[in-house]
């Protein structure tokens, strides 16, 4: 295969690439359609994916995520890139069923390397139980890549951002950190060990952990993605009408993460998430795990939110089935964000 960097090509990877989510609100802001009552998930308030129903028993969810290339590896690039879309349907609770590419390439690109990108994204595709069926490709000097899917959900069963509740626990089923392990590589301060790490969590869809959440029958759920842990929970608490209380010891970190923050740097994404998310930081918050909660995540985990004395039995569910899960944190009356 050819030697390109990818990553040589691209202004900025990943998640980290994301349109400022506060620019975002103002752009989007009066794009609310009328008349569509069926149209259950939309921008009215915008959620990790669109939902529209068909029937009483039945629900498209749709949605499209592209990025430039975050990793060299073409392959992980393509399969990182398809996780990545596909999870804003398990964070719907929906399962997909088709997939499309979305691509741009430069011309000269070798075609063995766009080869090995697609083929990424085709088993990501099938280890999520959809196919991919197509797409449309154009030229740009700066590659990215993504997905359109469309899946299906019960309209009982979508998970909105928008339902948490006071007394609800609060769960991440990744840890976090994405953005510091592949900032701090070409400075030298993460490792290959750390890469590989990285790039296993960002290549593991979230199928899995959405099955066994399932039947715990979450108040609300969103995908922690560029916005970072805190501009996530910051859209949830807002668009609940609650307080979010983040446990800043609970936050789970990937290795390598923390010491890139602790080397005083911080990724592209990470003022932008500053501004977009109002956040009450406790004192004694050590400045590293404040830049954890901050960092853009690309393919992160689920942020849930369900009744407190469910969370013991779904702690259990998932140590039994070997997957990962952290309690970080409760909500309460109020409103914001508060990380203690």
């Amino acid at each position: 295969m050819s030697a390109v960097r990818l990553t040589d090509l691209a202004v900025s990877g990943g998640c980290a690439a994301k349109y400022s989510a506060a620019r975002l609100d103002e752009l989007l802001r009066g794009l609310v359609p009328s008349g569509a009552e069926d149209l259950l998930v939309g921008l009215d308030p915008a959620d990790d994916a669109a939902v529209y129903r068909l029937d009483d028993e039945r629900a498209l969810v749709f949605t499209v995520d592209f990025f430039p290339p975050l990793v060299d590896d073409p392959h992980d690039y393509g399969a990182i890139a398809a996780t990545n879309a596909l999870n804003d349907v398990f964070a719907m609770g929906g399962s997909p069923l088709l997939a499309l590419s979305v691509a741009a390439f430069p011309e000269d690109l070798p075609v063995d390397v766009v080869a090995a990108v697609l083929a990424g994204a085709d088993e990501a595709v099938r280890a999520a139980g959809a196919l991919l069926a197509g797409g449309h490709t154009i030229r740009d000097r700066e590659p990215k890549y993504g997905l359109a899917v469309v899946g299906t959900v019960h309209p009982d069963g979508i998970w909105p951002k928008a339902g948490a509740r006071p007394g609800d626990a609060l769960f991440l089923t990744k840890p976090l950190g994405t953005g510091l392990v592949l900032h701090g590589l070409p400075r030298g301060l993460s490792a290959d060990a750390h890469l590989r790490e990285a790039v296993r969590w960002m290549t593991t869809l979230n199928r899995e952990a959405a099955d066994l959440l399932r039947p715990s029958m979450p108040s609300a759920v969103t995908d922690v993605t560029g916005f970072g842990l805190l501009g996530h929970a910051h859209e949830m608490a807002r668009r609940s009408g609650v307080r979010l209380v983040l446990e800043a010891a609970a936050l789970p970190a990937l290795p390598g993460a923390l010491e890139v923050a602790r080397g005083g740097e911080r990724t592209g994404g990470d003022r932008r998430n500053r501004e977009y998310a109002t956040v009450d930081l406790g004192l004694g918050v050590p400045e590293d795990v404040v830049t954890l909660a901050f960092d853009p995540q690309t393919a992160g985990g689920l942020l849930v939110s369900l009744p407190a004395e469910r969370g013991a039995v779904l702690e259990a569910r998932f140590r039994a089935a070997d997957l990962f899960v952290a309690r970080v944190g409760r909500v309460q009356e109020g409103e914001g964000v508060e990380l203690r």
